[in-house]
């Protein structure tokens, strides 16, 4: 290590991420590891190493073995990584290989959440006593999508968006004047599915409910906008990637906190209270049914529709109300689906 300590007493961030790349061609975990901890007692001495340490992190947690991937799942770890630890570590470990190095219940809830939707199912997995904080049920139900999940590479991530099938020619909104205000339970889910492009990069984001069909809600957000009828699942698809991701400059957070939006959504448009219990399947049940009695929308406008955009609504043909979302953030030079971070940046 006597060369690797020169680099960091050097602060030579552009050869110890050299090195950080020999070590991982190498498989020397151990050796990577205590590089992360050179760096991070030199960043106390003033020297800027900080992106190392944390870009080393993300490799341990994306191709090092289970016990060193879990090591580095603490509260804060990877803030400047190019996605949550725990989905990025998921994204490359099952439950069973990660669960028996894991100590924090926080973060072996996200990675259980992580591993739910890459299909595996967590009712039955032990510990138990690390699923406590477990949000929604440890396994899909039948009438959630296939979610969109994102690629992981050393230096870039690939983040597809879903995008939904449309047929025939796109149904035009109306005027509205009938509506309701901010305090609409739907209203602030479908809010908060974007709330990260909005407090933490440029996005904007407007939302409504009205006494009336999708067309009036659309039309209460773009009067030329084009309705298309699509599946539940389409629709949920897209809320879940909206909600994970951090749009042009947030923190991505996660495809698991996605799925959270998804479902409160869908909750709260159907009237069933939440939050819900994860261990209660009859609650998943009631929001499937719900889910298909609702008739689900994505919709368009004139204009630039390039970057992080989020277009959907949901019409409840029962209680005569529909709601809708229109959300969008974008960067200068955009590459809305993939996002590469410069080496001395991760």
């Amino acid at each position: 290590m006597e060369q690797l300590q020169q680099l960091v007493d050097a602060a030579d961030t552009a050869a110890l991420l050299r090195a950080v790349d020999g070590l991982c061609a190498g498989r020397e975990w151990d050796r990577l590891a205590d590089l992360a901890r050179r760096c991070r007692d030199a960043v106390e001495l003033g020297k800027q190493l900080w992106p190392v340490a944390m870009h080393i992190d993300y490799r341990l947690a994306w191709e090092g073995p289970a016990s060193h991937a879990a090591a580095v799942l603490r509260p804060g770890a990877g803030r400047f990584a190019l996605g949550p630890l725990t989905e990025v570590a998921a994204s490359t470990h099952d439950w069973g290989a990660l669960a028996p190095h894991l100590g924090d219940p926080i973060s072996a809830a996200a990675v259980a959440g992580e591993r739910v939707l890459r299909g595996e199912d967590l009712r039955e997995a032990q510990p138990a006593a690390l699923l406590g904080s477990a949000e929604l049920p440890l396994v899909l139900a039948d009438w959630e999508p296939a979610y969109a999940l994102p690629t992981y590479r050393d230096r870039s991530a690939l983040f597809p968006r879903p995008k939904a099938t449309l047929s025939g020619p796109g149904r035009p909104a109306t005027a509205s004047t009938s509506g309701r205000g901010s305090d609409d339970e739907a209203v602030r889910a479908l809010r908060d599915v974007v709330e990260t492009w909005v407090s933490q990069s440029s996005g904007r984001v407007d939302a409504v409910v009205v006494e009336g069909p999708a067309e009036a809600a659309v039309g209460a957000l773009a009067p030329e906008g084009l309705l298309y009828e699509v599946d539940a699942a389409e629709v949920l698809a897209i809320l879940q990637w909206a909600g994970a991701s951090g749009g042009a400059y947030g923190r991505r957070r996660g495809g698991a906190a996605g799925r959270f939006t998804a479902w409160w959504v869908a909750a709260a448009v159907a009237g069933l209270e939440w939050p819900a219990d994860p261990s209660d399947g009859q609650f998943a049940g009631d929001l499937g049914t719900a889910a298909d009695e609702l008739r689900w929308y994505v919709w368009s406008a004139p204009g630039d529709d390039s970057g992080w955009v989020l277009r959907v609504a949901i019409a409840d043909p029962v209680d005569g109300l529909a709601w809708a979302v229109d959300a969008s953030d974008r960067r200068d030079e955009e590459a809305a689906e993939t996002v590469a971070v410069p080496p001395a940046a991760t």
